[in-house]
């Protein structure tokens, strides 16, 4: 694929880098915040904290498309994440991580929409599934790897110095955006300008209000489920006793299984339709955090953490899909926010959802609770979702 040769030193590879940086702080946040001596309610608050920033930031940035190159919108963001990761390594008091990790989310948000909307500018139809799929699978790939060298660097030296790998590493992925992102496709988004009304956050929300309120709901359980795992399983594997590198070995294993998948996710998305992946990723998933509370150890929680990552692999790219299939052209970063924003609203409930039923019942109740929102979304998707490759199903068969 053409689009997809363009996208690997352009964008897959800085992806890698910064979803390795993500992957680092999987393991050690969690950790990091109860160090702090506060409740699981406020560790969820907490590790909501980037979502937050993403909430507040994900219109802006979709605006800011409209003014600004691309590039220099990645770059941007790439840095404020990085720096505001760095502050945590001086931070001593849990209030001032909260900040920190809300102007690390700004920054994310920045790096997400700017990201998106490139995809799809060089991806057609036809071939975004696989196009995105493959970039959920950089980013898997990633975030497979960060756990484990985070669990290794935090055993041989501290916790601390995982916040100024992630700052250097952030430097790198600026410098390849830098050099390798050309600016050339963002004319044709701009120079459409202002003359259309619906261009404005308002006019996309009246012009597709039926479409964004059914795959808004499913986005947003599905974000819930897919961020709460990644609270659950480091707190509940504390719980039951095992140390920094255990957990992290369990979420690499859980991302390992996650990363292999993206190419059959991006088969089924382009070859039978989007929901052929989406259907069964939240189904698996709400399956295995089922499972969590049976969970004694570090092998029954592998166990449940490799259920979850299978259905998280298979996926790849969809919510990203779905929304680049859903956006018109003429208004392509102001949808693309507002589908980000929703998206992101879903990631900033799953934590404070978790630690607000821990604290009140248990870690184990938390994820009978996430794996209920699983099934809901499962439910939207299903019922309430139309299926967007319906148009290229129906040219082959005539």
């Amino acid at each position: 694929m053409t689009s997809t040769n363009k996208l690997v030193l352009s964008l897959y590879i800085p992806t890698f880098f910064l979803s390795f940086c993500s992957g680092l702080l999987l393991p050690i946040l969690p950790i990091f915040v109860r160090s702090f001596g506060v409740p699981y309610s406020v560790v969820g608050i907490v590790l909501a904290g980037e979502a937050i920033g993403t909430l507040i930031a994900d219109i802006p940035a979709g605006s800011l498309l409209r003014r600004f190159d691309r590039k220099w919108i990645m770059i941007g963001g790439v840095l404020i994440a990085g720096l505001a990761v760095l502050g945590l390594a001086a931070a001593r008091i849990v209030w001032l991580v909260l900040l920190l990790r809300i102007i690390a989310g700004t920054g994310i948000a920045l790096w997400n929409v700017s990201r998106h909307a490139y995809l799809v500018e060089v991806t057609s139809k036809q071939e975004r599934g696989r196009a995105i799929a493959l970039f959920g699978g950089t980013n898997r790939l990633g975030v497979f790897a960060g756990p484990a060298s985070a669990g290794l660097i935090a055993t041989l030296w501290s916790l601390e110095l995982v916040f100024v790998v992630f700052m250097v590493l952030s430097v790198v992925t600026a410098v390849l955006v830098l050099v390798f992102v050309k600016p050339a496709e963002v004319e044709r988004v701009v120079m459409k300008g202002h003359a259309v009304a619906s261009h404005h956050v308002l006019g996309i929300l009246r012009s597709h209000y039926r479409v964004l309120l059914s795959a808004g709901i499913g986005q947003v359980f599905a974000q819930m489920l897919r961020a709460s795992r990644q609270v659950i399983i480091p707190l509940y594997g504390s719980s039951v006793g095992l140390d920094v590198q255990a957990v992290g070995t369990i979420m690499s294993a859980s991302s390992f299984i996650d990363m292999s998948l993206f190419y059959p996710a991006g088969v089924l998305m382009d070859r039978l339709g989007r929901k052929y992946a989406i259907v069964p990723c939240f189904l698996i998933q709400a399956i295995g955090m089922a499972c969590v509370p049976l969970a004694g150890g570090f092998v029954s929680l592998l166990a449940c953490a490799a259920i979850i990552g299978f259905g998280n692999g298979l996926g790849s790219g969809t919510m990203m899909t779905l929304g680049a299939d859903l956006a018109p052209e003429a208004s392509l970063g102001e949808f693309l926010g507002v589908w980000r924003l929703i998206g992101d609203t879903g990631a900033t409930g799953g934590p404070v959802v978790v630690g607000a039923v821990a604290d009140v019942l248990s870690l184990s109740m938390s994820a009978l609770v996430m794996s209920g929102v699983g099934f809901i979304a499962v439910a939207v998707f299903a019922f309430m979702v139309p299926e967007t490759l319906q148009k290229p199903r129906s040219s082959r068969a005539s």
